[in-house]
C-alpha cells in the first residue's frame, strides 16, 4: 500500500512546491505593480545620472596591435643543434604554461620600466595626467616606478583564442601616444626577449671557452702520464688484453705439461715400490710386469729354470752334488741366477733414474708456472693503474670534444639572431574614441536603475509588515477573508475613474457620517462592498447563521465602528431586524454616528435591565436600530463578564433578527477577548497599509486561545487607486446603482422596516 501510496505523496509534494513558487512570483508581481512609480523614478534618475555621467567623462582612444608568440622557434641549423636558451616551448604540453609566462612578461614591471625609460614617460605630465592632446598641463616628473604603474594600469593583453596571436592594446586619451606606446611596449618586447636569449648564450659561450681550455690542459697532462707510465712499466703498444690473454695461455700449456710431467712420476713411483717388491734368490718368481717385457731377464730366466729342472731330474735319477752334470749345471744355475739378479738391478736402477728425471721435470715446470702466475698478478696490478690513467684520459677526450662541439654551435646560434616573436599587425592611428560608450554606459545606467528600483521597491515590500491585501491575511494572520472595504475620509464613497467615465457622481461632495456611506450612498463601490461582506459572512455558516456577531480589531483607530455600522447597515437594508450595540466602553462613537445623546444606553441597561427600551434608539436606516454605550464606567471588563450582559444578550436576541457588537481593539485591553466569548462570531478589522502583521497574529491568538470563534478578516480603507486593488472593484461600477436599487426594492416588498421591539416583559 505504502508503494502504492508514495507516487501519489510525491506529487502532491511537487505540486505544493509549484503552487508556493507560483505564489511567490505572483506576490512579487503585484509588489511590483504597487509601487512601479517607484522602481521607474529611480530608473529614470539612474538614467539621467549615467547620461550626465558619461557626457561629463574624457575621451579615451585604444591603440592596439597584435603579436604571433612562435613556441617552435625556426631552427636553421637543424633539430639537432640544440640553443642554450629555448625561446620556445620544448614540448606540446608545455605550450600553454610558455603562452602564460609570456603574458606575464608583457605585463611586467621590467618590460614597463624599460618603455618608460625609453619614451620618456617620467617625465611627461601630459601622459601622467592622461590629458587630450594640445593640452599642456604644468611640467613635473615622477619615479620610473611610478610610471610604469601608470602605463601598466593602462595597458591591455588579450590572448586570441586557439591562435598564436596576443593583442596588445594601450589606452589613452592622446590617440598619438597611445599609438607611440604600443609600438615601444611591442619592440620592447621583442628586443628583450631576443636579448634574453643573446645574454644567455654569450655568457654560456663565455664559460664553455674557459672550461675548454682546462679540459685541454687536463687532456695534454692525463696523455703525458698514461705514456710514462706504459714506458716505466714496459708496456708494449699490445693491448693489456692481448698481453694478458697470451700469459693465460702459456698458464695453460704449463699447467697441462706439469699435470703431464706430476702422472708420469707417479706412474715411475709405482714402477719403483713393485720392483722394490721382486726377490732376487728366487728369480723364476717375477711378479712386476716389467720384469717380464724384459727379453733380456726373460732369456737368463727361462736358462736358469731350464738349468734348475735339469739339476733335478739328475737329482733324481739318484746323483749327487759332486756328480759332473749335477756341478756343470748348478754352475750354470748360479750364472743364470747373478746375471738374472744384475738385470734386475739394472732395471731397478733405470727406474730410479727416470724417478729422478722426471722429478726434475715436474720441479722445473712448477717454477714455470708459478713465475706465469707471478707475471699475471703484477700484469693484473698494472692493468688497473693503466686502466684508470687511460680512462681518465678517455673522459677529458669525451668532454673536451663534447664543451668543443658545444662552443662552436653556441657561437653560431648567436650569430643568427632568430627571434619567435613576430608583429603581426602595426599600430594604428585610432580615429574614434573607445571609451566613454554611450549606449553601453546608458543601458548599464538604465538596467542599474531598474534593479536598484526593483530593489528598493523589494525591499519597501520586506521592510513593511503592514497587511497590505487578503492574501496576507490568509496565509500570514491564517484567518478567512471576508472581503474590502475601501478608505471612507470624509467625501462620497470611493469612485474609480472607470465609475466616473461611465456617468458616476462625482467625488467632491462631502459625507457628513462616513460611516452611514452605506446607506448615504448605496450605489458606491463601499456600498457593494459591505454587501459582499455581509454575502461572505452568511455563506461562512449557511446553516447556522451567526445571529451575534462581534466587530473588532487589533489596535486603535483600524476603522473597527464604522465596519461595523457598513456590516449592520448591509444587513438591515437585506431586509432583517439589525440592532447595533456600542460595546467599546472606553471610547463610544455610535451615539455620535447616529446623532443620538449617550445619556442612557448599555451601561444603564446593565444596572437597570428594565430600561432596556429607553436604550434602544432608533435611526434613519430601516431596520436598524442603535444601542449607545450609555455613561463611561469604571470597569468594562468585569461589566462585559456579568450574567446581567449575558440576559442583555438574550432580550436582544429575542427582538432582532441580527446583533452586531462594536467593541474596542483586543490587544490594549480585553474586552473584546471577553466579547468573543458571548457572541456567535467574531469579525477582525485590519486597515490597510497601517495594521502590523505581528499585532494582528497575537490579536488572533488571543481570541483563540479564550475560545472565540473567528468568523473571518475585513480589509479596511483600501485605496482602490493603488496598483493591485483597483481591478477587484471595477466590477462595482459596469451597472452603477443597479445592484443597491434591487436590494431595496426587494427588501421593501417582502418585509418593512420594524420599528424597534417592544421590552420584554
Amino acid at each position: 500500500m505504502s508503494d502504492v501510496a508514495a507516487p501519489f505523496s510525491s506529487e502532491r509534494t511537487r505540486t505544493a512546491s509549484r503552487t508556493d513558487s507560483w505564489s511567490t512570483l505572483l506576490g512579487l508581481w503585484r509588489a511590483l505593480r504597487k509601487n512601479w512609480i517607484l522602481a521607474v523614478s529611480v530608473a529614470l534618475a539612474t538614467l539621467m545620472a549615467s547620461i550626465f555621467f558619461t557626457l561629463g567623462q574624457k575621451k579615451i582612444y585604444r591603440a592596439a596591435g597584435v603579436v604571433q608568440i612562435d613556441p617552435n622557434p625556426p631552427r636553421p641549423l637543424g633539430n639537432e643543434i640544440q640553443a642554450v636558451v629555448e625561446m620556445g616551448a620544448s614540448s606540446y604540453m608545455n605550450n600553454r604554461e610558455y603562452y602564460e609566462t609570456q603574458y606575464k612578461v608583457l605585463r611586467s614591471m621590467h618590460l614597463a620600466t624599460a618603455v618608460v625609460r625609453e619614451l620618456g614617460l617620467q617625465k611627461d605630465a601630459a601622459f601622467l595626467r592622461n590629458v587630450p592632446a594640445g593640452a599642456h598641463p604644468a611640467a613635473t616628473e615622477v619615479p620610473v616606478e611610478d610610471a610604469a604603474d601608470e602605463l601598466r594600469r593602462r595597458l591591455e593583453i588579450e590572448p586570441e583564442k586557439q591562435s598564436r596571436f596576443v593583442t596588445v592594446a594601450f589606452e589613452d586619451a592622446d590617440p598619438t601616444r597611445a599609438q607611440r606606446i604600443v609600438t615601444a611596449v611591442i619592440e620592447t618586447y621583442r628586443e628583450q626577449n631576443l636579448d634574453n636569449v643573446l645574454s644567455s648564450t654569450t655568457s654560456a659561450v663565455d664559460w664553455l671557452r674557459g672550461q675548454l681550455q682546462t679540459l685541454k690542459t687536463e687532456l695534454e697532462s692525463s696523455e703525458l702520464a698514461l705514456h710514462t707510465y706504459k714506458k716505466e712499466k714496459n708496456i708494449l703498444s699490445l693491448s693489456l688484453d692481448d698481453q694478458s690473454n697470451m700469459l693465460r695461455g702459456e698458464m695453460g700449456k704449463l699447467n697441462d705439461l706439469l699435470t703431464e710431467a706430476r702422472a708420469k712420476q707417479e706412474h715411475l713411483d709405482a714402477r719403483h715400490a713393485e720392483l722394490a717388491k721382486v726377490n732376487g734368490e728366487d728369480p723364476s718368481d717375477l711378479p712386476a710386469r716389467e720384469l717380464l717385457d724384459s727379453a733380456t731377464l726373460q732369456y737368463f730366466r727361462e736358462k736358469y729354470i731350464e738349468a734348475v729342472h735339469n739339476r733335478d731330474g739328475l737329482l733324481a735319477e739318484g746323483k749327487g752334488e759332486e756328480h759332473p752334470r749335477v756341478a756343470h749345471i748348478s754352475s750354470d744355475i748360479d750364472v743364470a741366477k747373478q746375471a738374472i739378479q744384475k738385470e734386475i738391478k739394472n732395471i731397478q736402477g733405470s727406474v730410479e733414474r727416470d724417478q729422478r728425471a722426471i722429478g726434475q721435470e715436474v720441479g722445473g715446470l712448477r717454477s714455470m708456472y708459478n713465475s706465469a702466475n707471478k707475471r699475471a698478478l703484477e700484469l693484473n696490478l698494472m692493468e688497473i693503474e693503466y686502466n684508470r690513467l687511460r680512462r681518465t684520459k678517455d673522459n677529458t677526450e669525451k668532454l673536451y670534444s663534447i664543451i668543443q662541439e658545444r662552443t662552436k654551435e653556441s657561437d653560431l646560434t648567436r650569430m643568427m639572431r632568430v627571434n619567435n616573436i613576430h608583429v603581426v599587425d602595426e599600430p594604428l592611428l585610432p580615429k574614434r574614441a573607445s571609451k566613454p560608450s554611450i549606449p553601453v554606459n546608458l543601458a548599464a545606467g538604465l538596467f542599474g536603475g531598474l534593479v536598484l528600483g526593483v530593489a528598493l521597491e523589494l525591499g519597501r515590500e520586506m521592510i513593511d509588515r503592514s497587511i497590505k491585501a487578503p492574501d496576507d491575511l490568509e496565509h500570514e494572520i491564517n484567518v478567512p477573508f471576508l472581503g474590502l472595504l475601501p478608505a471612507v475620509e470624509g467625501t462620497h464613497a470611493h469612485r474609480n475613474k472607470r465609475s466616473r467615465r461611465r456617468g458616476a457622481p462625482k467625488d467632491d461632495q462631502p459625507l457628513e457620517k462616513p460611516e452611514l456611506v452605506v446607506h448615504l450612498d448605496p450605489t458606491s463601490g463601499t456600498a457593494e462592498a459591505a454587501r459582499a461582506v455581509r454575502t461572505n459572512i452568511t455563506f461562512m455558516s449557511p446553516d447556522n447563521p451567526f445571529r451575534t456577531l462581534l466587530v473588532t480589531s487589533a489596535a486603535p483607530v483600524e476603522g473597527k465602528t464604522t465596519v461595523a455600522c457598513c456590516i449592520a447597515v448591509a444587513i438591515a437594508q437585506a431586509g432583517e431586524r439589525v440592532v447595533i450595540v456600542d460595546c467599546d466602553m472606553r471610547r463610544p462613537r455610535l451615539h455620535r454616528v447616529f446623532d443620538h445623546p449617550n445619556s442612557v444606553g448599555l451601561t444603564t441597561v446593565l444596572l437597570d435591565i428594565g430600561r432596556m427600551d429607553s436604550a434602544l434608539l432608533p435611526t434613519e436606516v430601516p431596520n436598524l436600530t442603535v444601542m449607545p454605550c450609555g455613561p463611561i464606567p469604571p470597569n468594562p471588563a468585569e461589566l462585559l463578564h456579568s450574567e446581567t450582559f449575558g440576559r442583555v444578550l438574550d432580550q436582544l436576541r429575542q427582538r432582532f433578527d441580527r446583533i452586531v457588537i462594536d467593541s474596542p481593539p483586543v490587544v490594549p485591553v480585553t474586552d473584546a477577548a471577553v466579547l468573543s466569548t458571548r457572541v456567535d462570531g467574531t469579525v477582525f478589522v485590519v486597515r490597510a497599509f497601517q495594521t502590523s502583521k505581528d499585532v494582528a497574529r497575537r490579536a488572533v491568538r488571543t481570541i483563540r486561545a479564550v475560545g472565540g470563534t473567528l468568523v473571518g478578516a475585513v480589509l479596511n480603507g483600501v485605496n482602490s487607486n493603488r496598483p493591485g486593488y483597483s481591478y477587484d472593484y471595477q466590477y462595482y461600477y459596469y451597472r452603477q446603482g443597479y445592484s443597491a436599487r434591487r436590494e431595496t426594492e426587494n427588501a421593501s416588498d417582502n418585509k418593512q422596516a420594524a420599528p424597534p421591539a417592544p421590552p420584554a416583559n
